[in-house]
């Protein structure tokens, strides 16, 4: 399986961490691609995460300049894409079609190929033109979700609840998360 994995600067870039250690673990083949603003969030949350902890997950990392990169044609097979998190100015880009850079141009490849799009947001609270841009690429094709961690299983660390949200947007690619706690499985 080969995805395509874009960080937008959303805050909540532990959850892109933890699904890219998770598809390395399952043996997918990620491109990831993160953006400019994404790397000042970065840096600006703290908690030690750098480009580097999520590069070292990736099979091939693109520069969200590069336009010519394999996962800008529709040409290049995926089996999908996902961004996580996805702030509110990259998920108008790909609700309106503005590929200026690498990030919104793959989303677009993706939705135009029929392949999953999976959007993580992770911003609240939601003003009318972000539920608009939310409609706009569900109505496209994408699957929307939201960055927010069920609580049925009992966590007892924010390392659970980002395994959790890490969990369920895999799994609308058909990819199991060992240990992952399903309501009704293991007594949950």
């Amino acid at each position: 399986m080969r995805l395509v994995v874009g960080v937008s600067g959303g805050s909540g870039i532990p959850y892109a961490h933890g699904v890219l250690r998770a598809l390395q673990a399952a043996g997918v083949e990620t491109h990831l691609i993160v953006s400019s603003g994404a790397k000042r969030v970065m840096s600006a949350e703290g908690g030690g995460l750098s480009p580097a902890d999520l590069t070292r997950y990736a099979a091939q990392v693109h520069e969200d300049r590069d336009l010519a990169a394999s996962v800008a044609s529709g040409s290049y097979r995926t089996d999908g894409m996902l961004i996580i998190p996805c702030s509110a100015g990259t998920l108008a880009k790909v609700a309106h079609g503005f590929a200026d850079t690498l990030l919104p141009r793959a989303a677009h490849v993706t939705l135009k190929e029929r392949r999953p799009l999976v959007v993580v947001v992770r911003e609240d609270p939601l003003p009318r033109p972000t539920l608009q841009n939310l409609l706009a690429v569900h109505d496209a094709g994408a699957t929307v979700m939201t960055a927010s961690p069920g609580f049925y299983h009992a966590p007892q660390s924010v390392e659970e609840l980002l395994h959790f949200v890490t969990a369920r947007v895999l799994d609308q690619f058909g990819l199991d998360v060992p240990g992952f706690q399903r309501w009704g499985e293991d007594g949950a």
